[in-house]
């Protein structure tokens, strides 16, 4: 079945932008073979394609990125490697089987901090753990108070905040209460993937610009693309929202825009004037609704807002500078004391999550594995997804496979156009619900 939609590309991806210039991987041209083909280098196919490599070090592993490496999603979102059970717009499904939740995500954080600290990868990967911050009593009575008593059964550490405690450790005074736990990990996402895919180990070789057009089984696989193709005997589909192109969950997977912006790097002045820790980061009551925030390590703040629905992995360009200016008022209302600091880069990227808030992980067929939608919460989803597709492909022996299989699969949407409706009247829903956690 040939692919119909591909990303698009751009460059307006602020943490690329603010990275030294990298030359890119030259796209495939004529046929190979290999033993093992990968597609898609976000999180989930970069931790793939290195663990079939370790698994297998005499076997020659091919890896195929439609954009560039850091570009897509994996390198588009905000920055945290989180541990804990993550709500999406307020609830909590992923409660569910909460210890495999814990021991996946650790694991994704282990396996991390040891290839950023053995390879060196210049990041801005520190250990912050995160925030999570409600500006209304009902964001801490809905969202926060019954984290914190799922915190409790799990025996896990947190503390709580009130608003002079976060005006003291964070210098803004916006939120009314907090909930620190310190177990996540804070980077910039695209010079993490970028990181990991310059030191893959030497059996793997990395196409960039290279969008693969159709997949056929045939005694194994042939992936086709505009300057050649892949004959391997195994594929590791890691290409998240654009699984059903490969004709895999069809039918099963949401696609949203969520959008970010970076500052400027704060002078010395702004730096004091804002106060508070030089590194940390901060997620909000409703993910939907709300405003994610980072200071970064090199003093820029990050401002993640505006969750569109998008079925066909396309929004219009000309919304963009709407959301721009949605943005800088988000900044200015948290931090007044930064009057002369603008955005400097805001960019769009397309996340992907399912019904019941499953992965999708596991055999797709004699020849194929998927380790597919995160999600959005791709650092460590997609980190674990890949290792444990490698480890599944190569018939390794992992516990941490059940614990991934625990979390369940991805369930069927309604049907069209009851689907679209419903997502569109949630979205909207939530908008009025928890407008004031804006």
């Amino acid at each position: 079945m040939p692919v119909q939609i591909l990303p698009k590309e751009d460059a307006t991806n602020g943490w690329s932008r603010i990275l030294p210039p990298r030359a890119p991987a030259p796209p495939l041209a004529g046929d190979l073979r290999a033993d093992w083909l990968v597609v898609g280098a976000g999180f989930a196919g970069l931790a793939a394609a290195r663990r079939l490599a370790e698994n297998r070090p005499d076997d020659h592993v091919v890896l195929l990125e439609a954009h560039e490496v850091g570009e897509g999603a994996s390198g588009r979102n905000s920055g945290f490697a989180i541990d804990l059970p993550h709500n999406v717009g307020g609830e909590f499904e992923e409660l569910s089987n909460s210890q495999g939740y814990i021991r996946l995500s650790r694991a994704a954080i282990d396996y991390l901090d040891t290839c950023v600290a053995q390879n060196g990868i210049d990041c801005g990967y520190t250990r912050r753990g995160k925030y999570h911050a409600a500006r209304t009593e009902l964001g801490h009575r809905k969202i926060l108070e019954p984290f914190a008593r799922t915190l409790e059964a799990l025996g896990e550490p947190y503390r709580w905040l009130d608003a002079a405690e976060l005006k003291r450790e964070l210098g803004i005074s916006y939120h009314s209460s907090a909930l620190y736990t310190p177990g996540g990990r804070l980077m910039n996402p695209a010079g993490l993937t970028k990181g990991l895919a310059a030191t893959m180990p030497a059996n793997v070789t990395l196409h960039e610009h290279t969008p693969v057009m159709e997949v056929e089984q045939r005694n194994g696989i042939r992936a086709t693309t505009p300057g050649g193709s892949v004959d391997a005997r195994t594929m590791v589909l890691a290409v998240n929202g654009y699984a059903p192109q490969f004709s895999v969950f069809t039918g099963k997977l949401l696609t949203f825009a969520a959008h970010g912006s970076l500052t400027r790097p704060l002078t010395e002045d702004e730096h004091r004037a804002l106060g508070g820790a030089d590194d940390w980061g901060l997620t909000p009551a409703n993910s939907h609704v709300g405003v994610t925030l980072r200071y970064t390590t090199d003093r820029r703040i990050l401002v993640r807002q505006r969750f569109f629905y998008a079925p066909k992995l396309r929004r219009s360009d000309a919304e963009m500078a709407t959301i721009r200016r949605d943005h800088q008022r988000a900044f200015e209302a948290r931090f007044p004391m930064l009057p002369d600091v603008r955005i400097e880069h805001t960019w769009r990227g397309y996340v992907c999550l399912s019904r019941n808030h499953a992965p999708g992980f596991g055999r797709m067929g004699p020849h194929t594995f998927a380790a597919v939608c995160q999600n959005a919460i791709g650092v460590t989803k997609g980190t674990i997804s890949g290792v444990l597709a490698a480890d599944m492909a190569c018939g390794e022996d992992n516990p941490l496979i059940a614990d991934m299989e625990g979390q369940g699969t991805p369930a069927p949407l309604p049907p069209q156009p009851f689907c679209d409706l419903g997502v569109r009247a949630r979205l909207a829903l939530d908008e009025i619900l928890w407008r004031r956690e804006r």
